[in-house]
């Protein structure tokens, strides 16, 4: 076979079928990389307006072999063109030959406007050039082709040389490209793999590297020989003349490592010397006395200006320490009253009024009473409630926290070195939704910095930004991760106290520049468990320029399926499903979509509503393309970028270039997004930037939340044994929808924390595909599994999800995933539940059906959590003095669609539910 085109890689099932939906023809085909099983492939085959997918598999000697109908005995085959060539014919067990192979579509790859690297757009344009069945293709392709591939290569070649400081090397590569690749590929067909003419013009090419880095050497030996003054025996010899003669690759890098070795050896040379001189000459060092461990500054007490009642004027003071609220009115010398922390039952936040919250409290016994503030704004009466919250939280008796707060920055610092000093970006000071003064040198429990373009080390980096905590916070904290990709970086700190909840560390990062092997675009990303809740967070550099938008999403795609975070056990699911809490952020590059002058006149006035209307990253999440059910800040700051250096004046919106002047409008381009599990606790109390980080042409971007967090329960009862002491969650009926040409049987994957191993359903009890492209699965009860959780308790039961997977039987890939939040469904009665499913960062269904979770009688005990005393509520009524007899969070009311949906049918983008409503 001449080509191997039909091959995809690794496309995901959902583009397959639209690639084979557009062809639709019976008998068209391709072959993609299998999601179940690595190594493996998937043959994907359009027949009758269904796509029908068969595994191939390989055995333990590399043969490959189609799973097929039942009685047809299995072939072996050792390539994969000559299994699909013999499936070209028929009677092979399939429900149709092999007759029209869909082909990869090719593009040419666009310049990047920003003048920097560009790449492939995306699965369905990949090239040949990306994987081995495409090297088939090269060698076996006649001259007038690898002549087009040289001239394509060159392409490429050129439209990096503007973004390119090394226009000599350009040069060379571009000799090679034109005069002898060609050559190479005819040595290639015959069998000889060297490369012979490259070597040759990178050998050129790194001519002038030799003398820099001799020039190094030499500098560095030098500095050696002073504190050592016999040879390093590491030191290689250089020969007068060394640069007359044409040095190789191997010389090259021996250099490399001789400067490699004497950088990491000189410091521990100059110190062992100075200590022996220090001990031969007697010389006195001061006394070194160990600092005092850094305490945290203690919280001043904090007074706010508020009104009671309709004119009444008094002030509110906090004193965190000594955990009491103050109430003085005007003109009083002395407090009207004083209330206990441990005296405060609920403090409630009203939506309609932001600025207005009401104090429930104890003041006689058997009795509470209640009073309504209004504090100047909102910012303040934030700063109020954080402040109570901290309160509540240092003067409870728990042994593990059930609230904490996190810090997200992101900067793209464009390689320069930052400033001496943080603070503002540190503590959430400057533009946007910040905080108060009051509250803003609080310290967050886990901080989280990812930059881009960062040209520190990265152990300066992580020194750098340690001492400005200790600086500013007088806390010493931790390090527990740290992952870069060339200039991306991302690290997060600890307080001390909370070393020891970290656990299950994972750090991944994915190249997404040129043919996804550069790192100068891509993602690092870190999750842990602190405690008993999952965290993510994934730091990004997306593709540049305005009309990028495609290959953003594509980078999107691409770290979302290649970032190797979290539980090996649920690494088939989802990415966006692992955590309890995940969090992305980075310099996603997306634009605004307006006239620049237009822009300029809105940012002017303030009228950031129109521009976030054109902002890319929103339209293209309106559009289900990224960032399914990702939540973010309101945005009230100007945009970040492309600001001039030095400055926060005026955007410098013009780029010169020698193709031309590149217009970079202003834009959000740093974001800060994230998504959690259904019912858990997590609160974004700021979202802003800086306005006085001036070194770069982006201002650091900055978020806090307050996150929920689980202890590992321990049990006060003794497990029982009989049945009646166990819980059970037990299922009635499962709808689903989901989006497929296939008419496969599927079954239901359940993965949970509180399961001791997964749990399978049967086949599917119904099925119907009536609406061309969907197919609607049901399950009875008797096909559903009854799970038995490992712990039957109310307060465990409640904070755990189910995670579930449908799966195609003659596959085992995933159809879509989805989870579901344990904590409504507790009762004795089934209740409905409905929620999208989702695979590889698309949407792909729906799901619905009727669950109930039993806990015995005797394991019904809960109690509150430090950040259920604090509610909201919608309209400025009157509430009941009493607090809420049960902690647990009231049931959510039944829709008829999802509550993350938008309700108005126009702005409805999934037909799934239509499927269900009986619409379609």
């Amino acid at each position: 076979m001449a080509a191997a085109s039909w091959y995809h890689r690794d496309i995901s099932r959902v583009v397959a079928e639209e690639l084979l939906a557009k062809a639709g023809r019976d008998g068209c085909f391709l072959v993609r990389d299998s999601e179940s099983v690595s190594g493996a492939y998937a043959l994907c085959l359009l027949f009758q307006r269904h796509v029908h997918t068969y595994r191939i598999l390989p055995d333990d000697e590399g043969l490959l072999s189609v799973q097929t109908i039942q009685g047809i005995q299995a072939k072996c085959f050792r390539t994969l063109p000559d299994l699909i060539s013999a499936y070209q014919q028929p009677n092979n067990g399939l429900v149709t030959p092999l007759l029209y192979p869909v082909h990869r579509a090719r593009q040419a790859a666009d310049e990047d406007s920003d003048g920097e690297e560009s790449r492939g757009g995306g699965h369905a344009a990949s090239t040949v050039l990306a994987g081995g069945a495409g090297v088939g293709t090269w060698l076996s392709a006649p001259a007038a082709s690898r002549t087009h591939i040289s001239q394509q290569l060159h392409q490429r070649l050129q439209e990096q040389v503007h973004s390119s400081p090394a226009s000599d090397f350009m040069g060379f590569m571009a000799e090679y490209l034109n005069h002898h690749l060609q050559l190479d590929l005819e040595a290639l067909r015959h069998g000889h793999p060297q490369l012979r003419h490259l070597s040759t013009a990178l050998v050129t090419a790194c001519r002038a590297l030799h003398s820099e880095i001799d020039f190094t050497l030499a500098g560095l030996e030098a500095l050696a020989k002073v504190f050592d003054p016999p040879m390093s025996p590491r030191s290689l010899p250089r020969e007068p003349g060394l640069l007359t003669s044409d040095p190789d690759l191997e010389l090259l890098l021996n250099k490399i490592s001789a400067v490699n070795h004497l950088l990491s050896s000189l410091e521990k040379k100059v110190l062992k010397s100075l200590q022996e001189m220090v001990s031969k000459h007697n010389l006195a060092l001061p006394s070194m006395v160990a600092a005092p461990p850094p305490t945290t500054k203690p919280l001043a007490v904090q007074s706010f200006e508020v009104k009671m009642g309709k004119s009444q004027r008094a002030a509110l003071t906090v004193d965190v320490e000594a955990g009491t609220v103050a109430i003085t009115k005007r003109g009083s010398g002395s407090p009207e009253e004083t209330i206990p922390q441990d005296k405060i039952l609920q403090l409630i936040k009203y939506q309609s009024v932001q600025s207005k919250v009401r104090l429930v409290y104890d003041r006689e016994p058997q009795k509470s009473l209640s009073r309504d503030f209004v504090f100047p704004n909102a910012r303040k009466r934030e700063a109020f409630c954080q402040l109570l919250q901290l309160m509540k939280i240092q003067h409870s008796n728990l042994d593990e926290p059930d609230l904490i707060s996190v810090y997200v920055g992101t900067w793209n610092m464009g390689s320069t070195p930052p400033p001496r000093s943080l603070a503002s970006w540190l503590t959430s000071r400057g533009l946007g939704h910040t905080q108060d003064e009051t509250t803003a040198c609080i310290p967050h429990d886990i901080y989280v910095i990812g930059t881009q373009e960062n040209s520190l080390g990265d152990r300066e980096w992580v020194e750098f930004l340690r001492a400005s905590l200790k600086t500013l916070m007088a806390i010493d904290y931790r390090v527990i991760a740290l992952q870069c990709l060339w200039s991306i970086k991302i690290v997060v700190l600890v307080k001390p106290e909370h070393e020891r909840r970290i656990s299950h560390v994972h750090t991944s990062s994915v190249k997404t520049g040129i043919a996804n092997t550069l790192g100068n675009k891509g993602a690092v990303g870190v999750s842990f468990l602190f405690n008993g809740t999952s965290f993510g967070f994934v730091n990004c550099h997306l593709a540049s320029g305005s009309e990028k938008t495609h290959r953003r999403n594509q980078n999107y795609s691409d770290i979302l399926r290649s970032l190797a975070l979290g539980d090996k056990r649920l690494s088939a699911f989802d990415l966006t499903l692992r955590f309890n809490h995940l969090f992305w952020f980075g310099d996603l590059n997306y634009r605004l979509d307006m006239d620049v002058q237009d822009i300029l006149a809105h940012i002017t006035k303030k009228e950031f509503e129109a521009l976030l209307a054109v902002d890319q990253l929103n339209l293209e999440r309106e559009k289900n393309k990224v960032f399914l059910r990702f939540s973010e800040g309101d945005i009230s700051f100007p945009p970040t970028y492309r600001y001039e250096r030095g400055s926060r004046d005026s955007y410098m919106w013009q780029k010169f270039k020698p193709t031309g002047m590149r217009i970079n409008v202003p834009s959000w381009c740093d974001r800060i997004l994230w998504k959690s599990h259904p019912e858990t606790h997590v609160v974004c109390n700021s979202y802003g930037c800086t306005e006085d980080i001036v070194t770069s042409d982006h201002s650091p971007v900055f978020a806090t939340f307050e996150v929920g967090v689980t202890s590992q329960f321990v049990s006060k009862k003794a497990p029982g044994s009989d049945p009646e002491s166990l819980a059970c969650i037990e299922w009635e009926s499962i709808e689903v929808i989901i989006k497929t040409a296939s008419r496969s049987k599927c079954y239901i994957e359940f993965h949970s924390y509180c399961l001791e191993e997964a749990q399978r359903s049967g086949e599917n009890t119904s099925q119907s595909c009536d609406i061309p492209g969907f197919l609607k699965l049901g399950w009875a009860a008797k096909h559903l599994p009854v799970l038995n959780p490992i712990l039957p308790d109310l307060e465990y039961l409640g904070d755990q999800h189910l995670l579930l997977s449908i799966k195609g039987v003659d596959s085992c890939e995933s159809y879509g995933e989805c989870c579901i939040a344990m904590r409504s469904m507790i009762g004795s009665m089934a209740q409905q539940f409905e929620t999208f499913l989702f695979h590889r960062g698309e949407e792909t269904g729906s799901m619905r059906g009727w669950m109930k979770v039993r806990v015995p009688k005797d394991r019904r005990s809960t109690r509150e959590r430090l950040y259920e005393w604090i509610s909201f509520e919608e309209e400025d009524a009157d509430l009941a003095a009493e607090p809420p007899a049960c902690p647990k969070p009231p049931l959510q009311h039944l829709r008829s669609r999802p509550r993350s949906l938008p309700e108005p049918a126009a702005s409805y983008t999934n037909p799934a539910y239509f499927i269900f409503e009986g619409v379609m």
